[in-house]
């Protein structure tokens, strides 16, 4: 549905940011992925929400962190980009800020699932009988959602949405909301990221992968390899990312058991895959 959504605003002649938002939004209103309804549970029993929103055309951007009433984060990251002086903002000014621009807002009920839920309360359990290893806690039930997208005039946009770590304290951040490090567009490359946030903040992953196209002439999916597969596992980190060229060439390179992806072509027909097995047949450079 999210690839469909996507799609019919490219073809309807609208941009790559109103893909990308169209497409986010989706996911963020289904309790599968870890991004608005469904999101984990912070140490404290709530959901923090983080996301960001990168036009290629323009460099202009926009991210939002610790929010926990927006129903669809990703349309304030919007709004930040297109009605606001500044790039990011975080928990309660971000919330005024939603207000004043007509957001919606929800109680934080709205984004309580008991499968999330069940899951902190394990987590603390294992912890309590010292079965977890703490500096290496919180990065099971993720669920990072991301968006890439192509228009029709050659524009590029990313986007990403998520709840972060479970049972994550002391306000922590991870990658999503920072412009270069879990999200990047520019003209040549769209990035959009998820694993271990700590890790793509200090290899700046989404900006590396496109520096790497833009300099040293790689595709997405050797400049995604070489930053997501070879800087950010050297470092200890895991995870996967998903990138577009300017010339329709994408790349979903991951290094964990399997990343749910998916692409959508001119034809309209989408392509989803898990599994690093599973076949994913790629569009050409050609592709719009």
């Amino acid at each position: 549905l999210a690839l469909r959504r996507g799609y019919t605003e490219l073809k309807a002649g609208k941009s790559a940011v109103d893909a990308v938002t169209a497409a986010i939004t989706v996911l963020e209103d289904d309790p599968h992925f870890n991004a608005g309804r469904g999101a984990v549970f912070t140490h404290d029993g709530r959901n923090e929400l983080d996301t960001s929103i990168m036009d290629g055309r323009t460099r202009k951007a926009g991210a939002a962190a610790g929010v926990h009433r927006v129903k669809n984060p990703i349309l304030l990251a919007r709004a930040i980009m297109e009605r606001s002086e500044h790039v990011m903002m975080v928990g309660d000014g971000a919330e005024v800020f939603a207000a004043e621009q007509g957001i919606e807002l929800v109680d934080p009920s709205w984004f309580r699932t008991e499968k999330r839920w069940q899951q902190l309360q394990r987590r603390l359990i294992e912890k309590r009988q010292g079965a977890l290893d703490n500096d290496r806690s919180g990065r099971r039930y993720t669920g990072t959602v991301g968006a890439v997208a192509l228009d029709n005039h050659g524009g590029l946009a990313a986007g990403t949405s998520t709840g972060g770590m479970t049972d994550k304290r002391y306000g922590r951040v991870g990658d999503s909301p920072i412009i270069g490090a879990g999200t990047w567009a520019d003209d040549r490359c769209a990035f959009s990221g998820t694993g271990w946030g700590e890790f793509y903040i200090r290899t700046a992953a989404a900006h590396e992968v496109c520096a790497r196209m833009r300099y040293l002439n790689e595709g997405p999916a050797e400049a995604g390899h070489a930053v997501i597969n070879v800087d950010v596992p050297a470092l200890g980190g895991d995870g996967g990312a998903i990138v577009m060229g300017a010339d329709g060439r994408i790349g979903f390179p991951f290094n964990t058991e399997g990343m749910f992806r998916g692409w959508i072509g001119e034809d309209g027909v989408p392509h989803i895959a898990i599994y690093a097995e599973d076949p994913l047949p790629l569009p050409s450079a050609s592709a719009p």
